[in-house]
Parts: structure tokens; sequence; C-alpha cells
């Protein structure tokens, strides 16, 4: 009986050239979506109307920011901490403009949906004066609270210069997010249906708050 064995057959590399070439994809991918943009593989720009803040500022401690409601009592906005915050800020007159803002954000707040649990709104009254009964059952479910604009700039409105605090903080609008952090900011003279969309996006895309 002839026992001679039969050389072993080289093994075939092909296995271990398929385990590489998955390891690699996701590094060739990722290179190819960064340096080739005619590929379409990067990732699109932000598309929000609102401006997105850069830093995020987080809310001011109590004693840098004292609030107060328009009864006279200490309100601290980190109560609101877990909610998404839908700021605004004029003085308690509340001119046509201050009304539009006013008018956007309940607006923005009431249409969306299930999720308008998740949403709270505050109006920052810069000045000792009562906002009228009109605004008052008008704005009903807005935290209105009273606010040193000195002190409220350097939060809302850092980059105005060479405008006083007053003006400044009467410009826009804002959202603080569920973690307490200033993150994004509107013209006061914005598009109402824009804002409410990208409130929208902000709860739908978001698993906080």
């Amino acid at each position: 009986m002839d026992t001679t064995q039969a050389p072993a057959r080289p093994r075939s590399l092909i296995p271990l050239y398929l385990l590489l070439a998955v390891s690699l994809a996701p590094v060739l991918f990722a290179l190819a979506a960064y340096y080739i943009p005619a590929l379409g593989l990067r990732p699109a720009e932000s598309n929000a109307y609102g401006q997105l803040i850069e830093p995020q500022r987080s809310v001011p401690a109590q004693a840098l920011l004292p609030l107060q409601t328009l009864d006279g009592q200490a309100f601290d906005l980190q109560s609101l901490r877990g909610r998404w915050v839908l700021v605004s800020a004029d003085e308690s007159a509340c001119p046509e403009s201050c009304v539009r803002k006013l008018f956007i954000l309940r607006n923005s707040h009431a249409s969306q949906g299930k999720n308008v649990d998740r949403l709270a709104r505050v109006w920052f009254v810069t000045d000792s004066g009562q906002p009228s009964e009109q605004i008052l059952e008008a704005y009903k479910g807005t935290h209105m609270l009273r606010a040193d604009p000195q002190q409220l700039a350097p939060f809302l409105a850092p980059g105005a210069p060479g405008q006083a605090p007053e003006q400044a903080v009467k410009n826009g609008m804002w959202i603080i997010d569920p973690n307490g952090n200033l993150m994004m900011a509107f013209p006061g003279d914005a598009d109402p249906l824009k804002v409410r969309t990208d409130i929208r996006k902000l709860l739908n895309n978001s698993r906080i708050g």
C-alpha cells in the first residue's frame, strides 16, 4: 500500500482579504465622504432657519440673573430644566413688535401636538410696569418674569455691540434646551411658519426633554 501523503494545498487567502475589506470599508467610506464632496456622501449642513448659538451659553445662576414673577415672587429659571423653553423679552407696555413675538411663540408651542408638554414659554419683562389685562389674558400660560436688561443682555445678546441692553434683548427670540443651554436664536421679525418648523424638528429629533 502506498502511504505517501499528498502535499497539502496552500490555504486560500480570500477569507483574509474579505476580512480586511470589511474592516477598512468604514474608514474608506468616511474618507471619501469628507474629501470627495461630489460623491454626495457628506452630511448636509444644518438647514435650520434659526441661528445655532455656538458655543451654547448656560442659563445663569439665580444670583447672576435674579428673576421675579409679576406678583414679586422669586423665580429660578433652572426650575424649567428638562423642557424646551421659548424665550422673548420686552418692556411691559408690549408694543406691536412685542405682541408679534409672543404670538409666534405661543402658536409655535400650541401647534406641537403630542409634544406640547415638552415646551415652556418665558417672557422677560424688562421694566417695572404692569402688562395690560388684554396681554395677560391672551398669553396666559407664559411665564412672565421681570428681569434687569443689563443682566439679561450678556446671556441673550452678548454679540450686539453698540446697542443698549434694553434694545439688544428686544431684537430676537430664543430657545433654551432641556439641559439649560441657550442654543438657537431667531430675529424678532422671524417667519412664524419657519420658527414653528424649526421647533418641530428639534422636538422630533431630540431624545432629551
